[in-house]
């Protein structure tokens, strides 16, 4: 069974490879860049784009692990059929269905649609928020200072490996077709909370500053952020202050063993904020 792991240099996609790789499973990885895209040699590496979905080299793959690109999904679908692929495992995201006009879930139901009504053996992975987020703040972790609005906006991030290890698992394991995982962190932590991981894992103090909501979006417009999708964050993190959300509990579930803590997450990265 050979596995097509599209955006194989991605923040997931490249975690997807090497999960794959670890269960001894045949990985075709896609990259623009061979050169440069440093994957392992055991990987067959090929040339190719979603953005160009022409260039996909589909002859002989059994399954797809998916990145989301709405703008060419369609076409890979075509593409795929034509080519004989019977499963396609697509990365989504827990926004799908919100209706905010800035919303992430408006790509990801795109997405979904196409894959669904290609008729593929599918699965959908919708994780929430990403703790890889937070490495933004790693300037004012520096500076002893995180600045944010919505201090006790409480989500469950969510460790990109631990996405990469369920897509593997999905990929290669049976009881999963036509479902759709919600995955999330194992915990539930405010923003606040993260701040205080951190500050242990480095041991320092860094405090924490509560921006307004209109400091917040000015900062982030500034940044060229699009104004749909500055408000439609900050209304999600409002939307935590009323709902604190709850892990789902299916990565546990899933991979049968305990998902990634915010903390562990950080001390990995220690050299990162330090």
């Amino acid at each position: 069974m050979t596995i097509l792991v599209t955006g194989a240099t991605g923040s997931v996609g490249r975690l997807v490879v090497d999960e794959l790789l670890a269960l001894g499973v045949p990985v075709r990885a896609l990259t623009v860049d061979p050169a440069r895209a440093a994957l392992p040699a055991e990987a067959e590496v090929v040339v190719g784009s979603l953005a160009r979905p022409s260039t996909l080299p589909l002859d002989g793959v059994d399954a797809v692990y998916l990145a989301p690109m709405a703008r060419t999904v369609r076409r890979f679908c075509e593409l795929a059929t034509e080519a004989g692929v019977k499963r396609v495992v697509a990365l989504s995201g827990s926004s799908v269905g919100d209706g905010h006009e800035g919303s992430s879930g408006n790509e990801y139901g795109a997405v979904e649609a196409a894959v669904r009504e290609g008729g593929f053996a599918w699965t959908f992975l919708r994780p929430g928020v990403f703790m890889n987020n937070t490495l933004d703040w790693a300037p004012m972790v520096r500076e002893g200072e995180v600045a944010m609005a919505y201090g006790d906006a409480t989500q469950t991030p969510i460790d990109l490996g631990d996405i990469a290890a369920v897509a593997a698992r999905v990929l290669t394991t049976e009881g999963h077709i036509g479902q759709t995982y919600v995955l999330s962190g194992p915990e539930a932590i405010s923003l606040r909370g993260q701040v205080a991981a951190l500050e242990s894992v480095l041991g320092r103090e860094i405090r924490f500053r509560e921006l307004t909501r209109d400091d917040q979006r000015a900062q982030w417009v500034g940044y060229g952020v699009p104004e749909s999708a500055v408000d439609w964050i900050l209304d999600g993190f409002e939307e935590t202050l009323r709902h604190p959300q709850v892990p789902t509990g299916v990565v546990e579930e899933l991979l049968g063993r305990p998902g990634t803590t915010y903390a562990e997450w950080a001390a990995a990265r220690r050299d990162v904020f330090a």
